[in-house]
């Protein structure tokens, strides 16, 4: 468990240095913001230490969490000319993060041919990602989306213990909600669901996967690598 895979493992050591050398970190208060939607998106972040959200808001009021980013991630927005992040970000805990300008990655990639391949065999990472996460979501509803995000969360978070996978991160059914596009309401219904096939339990306030079968069988989980079935 805990497969989560960061951006310093598609770059060779040299490459990441020459990232890493041109970073600028600054430590975030949790509920403090890295952006907000609809700024200029002049910087990308390096996550060091801590935990991030991003999201959007929906005309609704609803906040709907697109990722958390993780020690190793790399966040970044690409556009034409004057660029805009699409969605804001929030620390969910104390965080250290290592900011590059747009202008600056932008040279480096130009610079090296390496760089620029590794690089983008990390973008194509995330967008591997993305494609599952809709997958799930498209294809099996809200409760494929349920499943599948609890399936991540054990590769991302998860914990061998006696009764099956402890995960670490806690989060509140709202929390979880955020991340389906569906209520609070429907998340605890689907979570008694759950613990009433034995697929799920509680120890000491964290969630506990007893079934990790079951919860694959929903989605008909294909065999995806660790690195893509992830958060």
């Amino acid at each position: 468990m805990n497969a989560h895979t960061q951006i310093a493992d598609y770059l060779s050591a040299a490459n990441f240095k020459q990232l890493e050398q041109r970073l600028a970190f600054e430590h975030k208060k949790s509920g403090n913001h890295l952006f907000w939607e609809g700024e200029s998106a002049r910087s990308c972040f390096y996550i060091k230490h801590g935990l991030v959200k991003v999201y959007k808001v929906t005309k609704d009021g609803q906040e709907l969490i697109l990722q958390l980013l993780q020690p190793g991630d790399f966040y970044m927005e690409i556009g034409n000319g004057e660029a805009q992040f699409s969605c804001s970000a929030e620390m969910m805990q104390d965080s250290e993060i290592g900011l590059i300008s747009s202008d600056a990655l932008e040279e480096l990639v130009a610079g090296s041919g390496s760089f620029a391949v590794e690089f983008m065999k990390w973008m194509g990472l995330l967008h591997r990602t993305s494609q599952s996460k809709f997958r799930d979501l498209m294809l099996y509803g809200k409760n494929g989306a349920l499943a599948s995000t609890l399936i991540r969360m054990s590769n991302s978070y998860g914990e061998p213990c006696e009764a099956g996978i402890r995960i670490q991160l806690k989060m509140t059914k709202t929390e979880l909600a955020n991340l389906m596009g569906t209520t609070r309401e429907g998340v605890s219904r689907m979570l008694s669901a759950y613990q009433e096939q034995g697929a799920i339990t509680y120890m000491d306030g964290h969630l506990v996967i007893t079934d990790l079968a079951y919860l694959r069988s929903i989605v008909q989980c294909p065999d995806c690598p660790p690195d893509i079935c992830r958060m």
